[in-house]
């Protein structure tokens, strides 16, 4: 697994001291004069890889820089025969290990974050924003995997577990506003900056992790084979999932909920290195039961998404009303913070959207001034939410970024639109996964396997 402490790095021998990576480095953790190459320090990271999006230094294959290609290519995770342009900042990845992984005689489990889906095909040639679920899912099966399936149900899992969290908060006064937990970027500035603030994350884990403790548990029994048989991996648009899933909490009886995690670039390496035609590949369906989601779980891919996904349920936990309307258009948008508020029955609660993590230090010092008249807030460290996140395709012109970043958020709400079941509540496998496994949501097996806890982390 990659080194968490070096996980993002910046390529001295490439790195032209532009400073675009500093622009976009939301925690200040780029440091260098301009016009010399700059690094970056790891402890302040939040490996959230914008500035890996942003980087314009690059060599093309037709460059042969002072260390020579081959070996740059090995350090960052790469196969030998990759020739697209190496950029200066880059994640260290892990597509080697997957692959050799694949070989062996492991019962392998793959999960697919729903970002992943509307721009994979980007690095193909398709149009940005396009839509391949069902090519995705193949292109798993033929790389090797023996079960391919959907962060998204997790998406679901997690709207049942934060959905009664908060509920539950509400009911007995506990601490207030609660705060989502899935973006791990999110988490760690919380635990280097505000740890005082603690108290107020969700202790659900994200759905990436919640899907790996399934797959070892309630997905290996399915399948008749042991814990340690199986080998767990997701696909992900999140430079910083890496670390989540490192983390030494996240993890159950000496066995790791997720073993590894490529990001969106690095499935496309793979399905390269297999020499499969992406684009020619016929639709298929995820495995069930842990590839069955609904339209809530998919639009956890955008910012407002979890949000709109756990009011969807909430009001209907509630009132035992159906919502009047499924799209609540209220908390969805870009950048920045926003604020609404939604009536069930006669309670109104008041919920907050941040998206960048530059835009959530005001928020949080009323939360610690006791000035914060908001009931839940979700906040995504990346501009847009995962589909703008530092594993996804690379766009390179900057002029561009927008206009591809509206394709990826239109697909994911087309892909909403277009589900049968939109409501997580309502995703029957995620019903069955109570009844025959985890007993109630917050119940003594779901605290096990989908909760964790946080620490203070020093910088």
């Amino acid at each position: 697994m990659t080194k968490v402490r070096e996980l993002i790095k910046i390529d001295p021998e490439l790195c032209t001291g532009c400073e675009r990576c500093k622009d976009v480095c939301p925690v200040n953790a780029i440091f260098g004069k301009k016009g010399e190459p700059h690094r970056v320090e790891s402890s302040r990271c939040v490996f959230c890889g914008q500035c890996v999006q942003t980087c314009s230094g690059y060599s093309s294959v037709l460059d042969e820089p002072e260390t020579p290609r081959a070996d740059k290519l090995r350090e960052r995770g790469m196969f030998e025969s990759t020739t697209e342009p190496l950029f200066a900042a880059y994640c260290a990845g892990d597509a080697l290990e997957v692959a050799a992984a694949l070989k062996t005689d492991k019962f392998s489990m793959v999960q697919c974050a729903p970002s992943v889906r509307v721009a994979i095909g980007e690095d193909f040639g398709m149009p940005a924003g396009s839509l391949t679920p069902g090519k995705m899912a193949a292109a798993l099966r033929r790389i090797g995997f023996s079960r391919v399936y959907d962060t998204n149900f997790a998406a679901d899992l997690t709207i049942m577990e934060e959905g009664h969290e908060l509920l539950a908060r509400i009911s007995t006064d506990a601490t207030l506003p609660m705060f989502t937990s899935c973006c791990p970027a999110w988490v760690r500035f919380m635990e280097q900056h505000y740890s005082d603030l603690l108290p107020h994350l969700s202790s659900c884990k994200s759905p990436q992790q919640m899907s790996g403790a399934l797959f070892k548990t309630y997905g290996a029994d399915i399948d008749g084979k042991a814990r340690e048989e199986i080998y767990s991996v997701a696909v992900m648009p999140c430079t910083c999932k890496k670390y989540e899933s490192a983390r030494p909490e996240m993890s159950m009886d000496g066995y790791r909920d997720v073993d590894a995690v490529i990001t969106t670039r690095e499935l496309a390496y793979l399905i390269r290195e297999a020499g499969i035609d992406f684009t020619s590949l016929p639709d298929e369906d995820f495995d069930r039961p842990l590839g069955t989601y609904t339209g809530a779980g998919n639009i956890f891919g955008v910012t407002g998404g979890v949000m709109e996904a756990a009011l969807r349920t909430a009001y209907e936990l509630v009132s035992g009303e159906p919502v009047p309307d499924t799209d609540l258009l209220f908390v969805r948008g870009g950048e920045g913070t926003r604020t609404a508020f939604i009536t069930i029955e006669d309670k109104t609660f008041k919920v907050a959207v941040v998206a960048g993590l530059k835009y959530v230090a005001p928020l949080l010092e009323k939360v610690r001034a006791g000035e914060a008249d908001v009931d839940f807030v979700e906040v995504m460290c990346c501009p847009s939410g995962c589909i703008s996140g530092g594993g996804q395709p690379k766009v390179l012109l900057p002029t561009e970024r927008d206009e591809v970043y509206m394709c990826r958020r239109k697909s994911i709400y087309s892909h909403d639109k277009d589900s049968k079941i939109r409501k997580s509540h309502e995703n029957p496998d995620v019903q069955k996964a109570y009844a025959d496994f985890l007993g109630e949501p917050l119940g003594h097996t779901s605290h096990k396997l989908l909760h964790t806890t946080y620490t203070k982390r020093d910088i």
